[in-house]
């Protein structure tokens, strides 16, 4: 009954799901004005404290983000609500293109929607690099940090480990000065050792389940394969789904066509390198977290199966892929927040946080340079369109109360009729 109080709030979680497009960069931009201007569930330095836990651990860095949210809240089960109402309609929808992609050409494919939604989401991440900039970026070494972090974020956007280092980085240039201390000692928070201990449990049976299934021909080895691998993905990437993506590439399309695989003649997960390619791209046009590509890939590699397996595969794919990074963050939590308390983390968090905000003023030059720079070589209208999109759409959410799904809206109407 507790939780019922907490229904306006997965209301607004939903409503933020089916319209958060632009992947990570831009749902940072929607969660602020949703969760922040609008509805003050959590503050600005509140959330910039999570965007900065969030980039250092592995996973799928939005969703732990909206986990968080729900987490501070109501505790760990308004957080796995959360996580459940943010991540379930983009599965559904790349679970069913695993069903249906037998059934149209994907040259049919009506896109036209879409057409602005890139340059939609670059103004979204400007929105949010100016609002935590104001918040993060007060003194001469954090505007270092800032002009560093955005050069190596634009010239090394699609590199894995940047992030993480780029944050560790910053956190040790901000310790070698002696003059910041907690201003306050915040209450220790509950470290729940389950969580850790579920995590790593389940990444050692699931390894060794895949491999003996596999060796001694078991019936269900393919689905015990689909959930081993999705969970060492969603266990092991750092960088999001640009990450993500060549790790899923290498396993399921490179590996089956390899010698030592076609020798040993063994039925390893396998999908074409056309299919794979239909599945990124329209991850990347649907709202919500781009790791629920894993629905897809999961149904894919077992779409010769029966209907029931079929569909097993998109759901223990799903379950694999974000599960780490539900433990990971509500086990290390807790932990981040205990020691914040010492001298050399409390430093560290000025440096983290300026990083965080160098990399969203990179992605934002980098996005943006993929937006304009491929539309002025087309047509020098959609190059103007593509600029004038970006704008509005900062300025709206920057000087308007307009919510973010009605800016979607628009952009989708914008780019059926233009």
């Amino acid at each position: 009954m507790i939780l019922i109080r907490h229904i306006p709030f997965l209301k607004a979680v939903f409503l933020y799901t089916i319209t958060a497009f632009g992947g990570p960069q831009g749902h940072y931009g929607m969660m602020l004005k949703t969760f922040v201007k609008q509805r003050r569930d959590v503050t600005e330095n509140e959330l910039l404290d999570l965007l900065s836990f969030c980039n250092i651990i592995p996973g799928a860095s939005s969703t732990q983000t909206v986990t968080l949210i729900g987490y501070k809240r109501g505790g760990v089960p308004l957080a796995l609500i959360t996580l459940l109402v943010w991540i379930a309609p983009a599965c559904i929808l790349m679970g069913g293109l695993s069903f249906l992609l037998n059934y149209f050409d994907n040259n049919a494919i009506n896109t036209k929607w879409f057409r602005f939604i890139q340059p939609m989401a670059v103004g979204f991440i400007a929105f949010s690099a100016l609002r935590l900039f104001k918040v993060a970026v007060n003194n001469t070494i954090t505007r270092v940090i800032l002009v560093a972090t955005s050069f190596v974020t634009f010239f090394a956007f699609k590199t894995p480990w940047v992030f993480p280092v780029l944050l560790l980085c910053a956190g040790i240039v901000t310790n070698f000065s002696n003059k910041r201390f907690p201003q306050k000692a915040e209450k220790t928070k509950k470290v729940n050792w389950i969580d850790i201990f579920i995590f790593l449990f389940v990444f050692a049976v699931a390894g060794y389940l895949s491999e003996t299934a596999t060796r001694q021909n078991w019936e269900y080895r393919k689905e015990i394969n689909v959930f081993e691998s999705h969970y060492r993905f969603g266990s092991l990437v750092f960088g999001g789904a640009d990450v993500l993506m060549p790790m899923m590439y290498e396993q399921f399309v490179v590996r089956p066509q390899t010698q030592r695989v076609q020798k040993s003649k063994r039925d390893v997960l396998k999908m074409s390198k056309e299919e794979f390619l239909i599945g990124s791209g329209i991850v990347r046009a649907i709202p919500g977290p781009v790791f629920s590509i894993a629905s897809f890939t999961g149904g894919m590699v077992l779409r010769n199966e029966s209907f029931f397996r079929h569909l097993l595969g998109c759901v223990l794919a799903a379950i694999g892929v974000f599960l780490p990074s539900a433990l990971l963050v509500l086990f290390l939590f807790p932990v981040w927040h205990n020691l914040k308390k010492y001298v050399v983390i409390f430093r560290s968090l000025e440096g983290i946080n300026a990083a965080v905000v160098g990399i969203m003023i990179g992605a934002f030059f980098y996005l943006a340079k993929d937006v304009l720079f491929t539309d002025v070589q087309l047509s020098i209208k959609t190059f103007s369109i593509d600029i004038i999109v970006i704008i509005a759409t900062f300025l709206l959410l920057e000087f308007s109360k307009i919510r973010p799904p009605y800016i979607v809206l628009a952009c989708l109407l914008l780019g059926l009729f233009i």
